[in-house]
């Protein structure tokens, strides 16, 4: 059994960490429960009925959310010619080419996403087995390959979240800080359900939305009953 500090500890005191609550007291629960000293990032896990080791069952996608992230997020944008003038006056931090690559090459990586267009892909695939790992890889499916750098930069430094499912079928997202308060986690969390559901599979059988835990960075999971999740979309 892990041992818990007593921060915790005190977080868990009255709690029944195997109660079901609905979406807006699972979210207050999670935000009450925040004991660090620095402001915690709110996650949500949410287990869906899709396995990913089919590759039509794969979810995979992107989502800006309305409130954002909370944080500073760096930049890179892979582009040749007149697209790396339009990316810095987009906000990119780090904008190259073959200059770029070398750089991963050597060691360099010093920001948080990755937008490249599609002419140099051959280009970035030459650091794909370093950027891969670490979810830095450009790609199609989630808008980060595209000529039209300007709306992909804008929308990462707003807050665009990429979200896809593990292995086990869990799909881990970030809602924002604790300081944002109740209500804007339950509207960053709305916009990723919204996308979530839209990109069910059509391979997938029975319920799509098995369960889902709302938790902070140092903070216990408080789960959520699957059939409070329409009505908070609704709402």
């Amino acid at each position: 059994m892990p041992k818990h500090g007593k921060n915790f500890r005190k977080a868990l005191e009255g709690v029944d960490l195997q109660a079901l609550f609905s979406v807006d007291e699972a979210v207050s629960k999670s935000l009450g429960a925040s004991f660090a000293k620095f402001d915690e990032t709110v996650d949500v896990a949410i287990r869906l009925g899709v396995d990913p080791k089919y590759s039509d069952q794969m979810v995979r996608g992107a989502v800006s959310l309305p409130h954002g992230l909370g944080k500073t997020v760096r930049v890179a944008v892979f582009c040749k010619g007149e697209k790396q003038a339009e990316a810095r006056a987009a906000g990119a931090d780090i904008v190259g080419a073959e200059d770029l690559v070398a750089d991963i090459k050597g060691g360099m990586i010093d920001f948080d996403a990755a937008v490249a267009t599609p002419d140099v892909m051959a280009l970035v695939g030459q650091v794909g087995r370093v950027l891969g790992p670490r979810g830095l890889m450009p790609n199609a499916k989630t808008g980060t390959v595209t000529f039209d750098v300007t709306k992909a930069v804008t929308e990462l430094k707003a807050g665009r979240v990429d979200f896809k499912v593990d292995k086990a079928g869990v799909l881990h997202a970030p809602l924002g800080k604790v300081s944002f308060g109740s209500e804007k986690i339950q509207d960053n969390l709305k916009a990723l359900l919204d996308a979530v559901i839209r990109l069910k599979p059509t391979a997938a059988k029975g319920n799509y939305l098995l369960s889902m835990a709302v938790s902070t960075t140092m903070g216990p999971g408080f789960k959520v009953e699957i059939s409070q999740v329409k009505k908070f979309l609704e709402g």
